[in-house]
């Protein structure tokens, strides 16, 4: 494990869409950036309201989770801030939502995706993305994007319950949810190597 964590992998982006010249690499993450933006902008119209709090299930958390692992720390990173970014003018947010995220009661976890793809975007070129150590990446990710969406949302819960309403709200209700994504997340990605080193071998047996 300590050696996966010194060596660096290129990710499952770089494997599809490999690069050898300065200016196709720049081009390249531009449109995976860009790609990434506008994928969880669609996964973010997957909503489900809760009559009981503010906070929907969306499909947002798979997105970040794949963003991360297959473009890598930093432009799964970019990706996600753009995002952000984007959503305080563009109806991209969960349910055609926009707005500045401090005034969203979900805005904390929409900050939380930013370090939340770095995290199994780093972990990811470490080699993680191709063994059942994704599991533990995706969960890492997952709980990374929970701390600043509990805490801005415990602005929002009343203060003589705050804890509690903010658990009931942000969590509860989501855990077994989040471990479908995780899940689905986890079999894509290795999937995926799959299917590269099956293209790769039969093309160089047609070499």
């Amino acid at each position: 494990m300590e050696a996966n964590l010194r060596q660096t992998w290129p990710v499952l982006a770089d494997a599809v869409f490999p690069a050898n010249e300065t200016a196709r690499r720049i081009v390249r993450d531009a449109i995976l950036i860009v790609g990434a933006v506008l994928f969880t902008a669609l996964l973010a119209q997957v909503k489900i309201p809760l009559a009981f709090t503010p906070v929907p299930i969306t499909g947002q958390t798979l997105a970040v989770l794949l963003i991360g692992a297959a473009l890598g720390s930093r432009r799964g990173a970019a990706a996600l801030l753009i995002y952000l970014v984007a959503g305080s003018w563009l109806p991209i947010y969960a349910g055609g939502a926009s707005g500045f995220v401090w005034s969203i009661a979900s805005g904390g976890y929409i900050v939380g995706f930013v370090p939340a793809a770095f995290a199994v975007g780093w972990l990811a070129e470490r080699g993680w993305d191709r063994k059942v150590w994704i599991l533990l990446a995706m969960l890492a990710g997952n709980v990374i994007l929970y701390v600043p969406g509990l805490l801005w949302l415990a602005t929002f819960a009343p203060a003589e319950t705050r804890w509690l309403t903010t658990l009931e709200w942000g969590l509860y209700p989501f855990i077994i949810g989040d471990l479908l994504k995780l899940g689905l997340a986890s079999a894509l990605l290795p999937g995926g190597w799959a299917l590269v080193n099956l293209v790769n071998g039969l093309k160089g047996r047609n070499q």
